[in-house]
């Protein structure tokens, strides 16, 4: 049992049966909040960076020049495989955080890619832990304890024993060795909660960040999930697995259905794939990931037909579902026939 579950059990925290999600939370309105939801991937070796080029949807040079960056791994049909968070972690290495739920598959899938490259992936999930933080004092805190913060998103500040990653939505994750981190959470002050992994996923889902989950692997290509809008697909890079049919989609094809917030008043929460629907329409879309965000009410990210949505009354199961707006913006000709 690693030294950051048996702090929480210490502190009383509430944690899944499994031990991989938070079950309680603080309530403040500065949390920090465990990661334990997540796996770490460490690829490592000359051949890294262009190994991960050849693969992710992402720009793997950027990712080393700037610090980070969305990323997905995609089949040959263009439909993701996987979903992370790539990490800077040294010069000839990267960490791929990304669901528990997808982990061994995604990673299964990479290797199948790198037999005859001079880089190697390896689970470091026991080694490397980490804490999100959210809230307005979040920047505050990153600065109390590592003297600066990182100025833009997907900004990093590298450390002896881990890195610090600004997130799109004035969040902050930090991954270190887990006895650091854990010294790191038991010095913090008490004004600072522990929040739950609910409070997380909440927090990427008001971001308009998309993750995966077992049951929607190769349900969207990336632009149905907004990936172009949060960075996490170049269309300048060159090629990688799928990159013929993202890129065709992009610039001379049409996105019949892009990525929306929902909120929906139900007895249990809305599950990743679960299907939405329209009058005389039963599949108007799917359940990417949601989170409680009141008694009885859950905000989600739903994959939807645009024109269903928006023109039609929606509903999950039989309860009605009400959009939300996005913090970005989405390029009209991405919508507009070629």
């Amino acid at each position: 049992m690693s030294s950051l579950i048996t702090l929480l059990e210490e502190r009383d925290i509430q944690l899944s049966t499994d031990k991989t999600s938070v079950q309680s939370s603080s309530g403040k309105t500065t949390q920090v909040i465990p990661l334990i939801h997540q796996r770490t991937l460490s690829i490592q070796g000359p051949d890294t960076e262009k190994f991960l080029q050849g693969q992710l949807s992402c720009d793997v040079s950027e990712v080393f020049s700037r610090g980070s960056s969305l990323g997905s791994h995609c089949n040959i049909k263009g439909h993701m495989l996987s979903l992370f968070r790539v990490i800077k972690a040294g010069e000839d290495k990267a960490w791929l955080r990304m669901s528990h739920d997808i982990f061994e598959s995604a990673s299964a899938n990479l290797k199948k890619y790198m037999v005859f490259s001079k880089a190697e992936a390896s689970e470091i999930t026991d080694q490397v832990s980490g804490l999100g933080l959210i809230g307005p004092g979040a920047q505050a805190i990153v600065e109390k304890c590592f003297g600066h913060s990182p100025s833009e998103d997907n900004g990093i500040i590298s450390l002896s024993n881990g890195i610090v990653v600004r997130v799109p939505g004035n969040r902050y994750e930090i991954w270190m060795e887990t006895d650091a981190l854990t010294a790191l959470l038991a010095d913090l002050p008490l004004e600072v909660g522990i929040g739950s992994t609910n409070d997380w996923v909440l927090s990427e889902i008001d971001a308009g960040i998309a993750d995966l989950r077992a049951a929607t692997q190769e349900a969207f290509i990336p632009q149905m999930t907004n990936f172009q809008a949060v960075g996490g697909i170049s269309f300048t890079k060159g090629c990688y697995t799928g990159q013929e049919i993202v890129t065709r989609l992009q610039h001379r094809g049409q996105l019949k259905k892009p990525m929306y917030i929902a909120e929906v008043d139900a007895n249990e929460p809305p599950l990743p794939g679960q299907v939405i629907s329209a009058p005389d329409k039963p599949k108007a879309g799917q359940v990417v990931i949601s989170a409680q965000c009141g008694e009885g009410r859950y905000r989600m990210l739903a994959v939807l037909v645009k024109t269903l949505a928006e023109n039609e009354a929606l509903s999950l199961a039989s309860d009605k579902i009400e959009l939300q707006p996005l913090p970005y913006e989405l390029d009209p000709k991405l919508f507009q026939p070629k």
